[in-house]
């Protein structure tokens, strides 16, 4: 492995008092007064000191590890869609964007500048640096509006509002259903803090099923070869001889990094299969790697959502047609981009429940917690925050929904494998989150 990894807890303190959010706003502010990271704003929207509502998004791109660009597009061409239309119950809609690089220093800057803006949410965002930027938005008391589920920081924070059940509703749902079929397990992630935390959801579904804890197995971040990893992966997983292995890798972007050397490696175990998560492994990915003749196909892939090719994805894929056609960074079969699209869902309903009345920080964040319902158009399942979900006992007060579908790749697509939701919340109860 390569470099170091911090020993820090993801999970977070709840609030402290008036005082504590007081002195953390004042300090981002005085640390955002000279900060200049990428972070841009939509044009042609209303300007400062009108009745418009100013939300940020935030996600990587450009780096070496995953990227997700097509959140903060996608976040601009929904303002200009929604704007178009006379905005949010009368109010234009800006949307202020912000290259978080896979870095906790830049998400941190990413924070500080919402707080500087003074944003009444930040809204469908990536990053696996929880605890550099959810302490600044608890600090303003500014909600954090369906991120992506990539750390447990997300699932613990008073002012996260999640729309999925994150990796950890993906692996316990995986594990689970592979349970059954599968020799030796491999999970192959990370190095990082974040990749810390998915082995133990993992192990969840994987334990439900009667079946041994998975193979942990790190991997370089940032590295752009994985031989190594790959041979390792291998012969761990073909250690039975009664039973085909299953390979897991939960590398992000760099999942398709990994599959090109398992491709030229596997042969020589033909009794290893692979499986996935979404985000990971989409259907533009499967393409890419070959589609029919992927080393993907006939693997099981868990999402929180249904399948890009639903009909269910016709109102977002409306949007794109109309405000993003032919903008390359916005795929609609992104998960990413999936998660965006519903935290707007939720931040439009959020406003029109206000009917008319003042839309800040403080307002949203009321309205939440007073347990307004959201529908998404059957994406997921009702949602409804509140202080101490089903997963509480397991530190994940905030996580509302643990529903997943399961799709595997036939014929190179993505396809339902089996009809509606599978709720692992029970399957979840049983982790061992550290």
């Amino acid at each position: 492995m390569t470099g170091s990894r911090r020993n820090r807890s993801t999970f977070l303190p709840r609030f402290t008092g008036a005082g504590t959010r007081t002195a953390r706003a004042a300090g981002a502010l005085v640390a955002c007064a000279s900060l200049a990271v990428g972070c841009g704003v939509i044009p042609g929207t209303a300007a400062a000191g009108d009745d418009s509502i100013t939300v940020m998004t935030w996600a990587p791109s450009d780096t070496k590890a995953t990227n997700k660009p097509g959140m903060p597009a996608f976040a601009q061409a929904y303002a200009r869609w929604i704007n178009s239309k006379g905005g949010i119950n009368g109010r234009k809609l800006k949307v202020l964007t912000c290259n978080e690089h896979n870095d906790s220093v830049a998400v941190a800057k990413c924070a500080r500048i919402a707080v500087k803006r003074n944003v009444a949410a930040v809204v469908g965002s990536y990053s696996q640096y929880g605890d550099s930027y959810l302490p600044t938005l608890e600090g303003a008391g500014i909600p954090y509006i369906g991120g992506y589920g990539i750390t447990n920081a997300e699932f613990t924070s008073p002012l996260s509002y999640p729309v999925n059940g994150g990796q950890p509703a993906l692996l316990a749902g995986l594990g689970k259903e592979l349970a059954a079929g599968c020799g030796p397990v491999v999970l192959v992630r990370p190095d990082t803090i974040a990749g810390d935390e998915l082995a133990p959801m993992l192990d969840s579904g994987l334990t439900t099923g009667k079946h041994a804890v998975a193979i942990d197995q790190r991997a370089a971040d940032d590295t752009t070869e994985y031989s190594t990893p790959t041979e390792r992966a291998l012969e761990a997983a073909s250690d039975d001889p009664e039973k085909k292995g299953c390979v897991i890798p939960t590398l992000g972007d760099r999942t398709g990094t990994f599959m090109d050397s398992f491709r030229r490696s596997r042969d020589q175990y033909p009794g290893v299969s692979t499986a996935a998560t979404l985000g990971n492994v989409d259907q533009t990915v499967v393409n890419e790697s070959g589609g029919e003749s992927s080393p993907y196909e006939g693997s099981y892939i868990t999402s929180w959502y249904p399948a890009a090719t639903d009909r269910l994805w016709d109102p977002m894929k409306k949007v794109i047609s109309e405000e993003a056609f032919g903008d390359n960074r916005i795929d609609a079969t992104d998960a990413g981009v999936q998660t965006t699209w519903i935290a707007y869902t939720v931040l439009k309903a959020v406003v029109e429940s206000l009917d008319g009345g003042e839309v800040s920080a403080e307002t949203i964040r009321r309205t939440l917690n007073n347990g307004l319902e959201v529908t998404t158009g059957g994406l997921t399942p009702t949602l409804k925050w509140g202080f101490q979900g089903k997963l509480a006992t397991i530190g994940f007060s905030r996580m509302v929904n643990a529903d997943v579908t399961l799709q595997v790749v036939r014929k190179g697509q993505l396809v339902a494998a089996r009809k509606g939701f599978l709720d692992v919340t029970k399957t979840l109860q049983t982790a061992e989150v550290n």
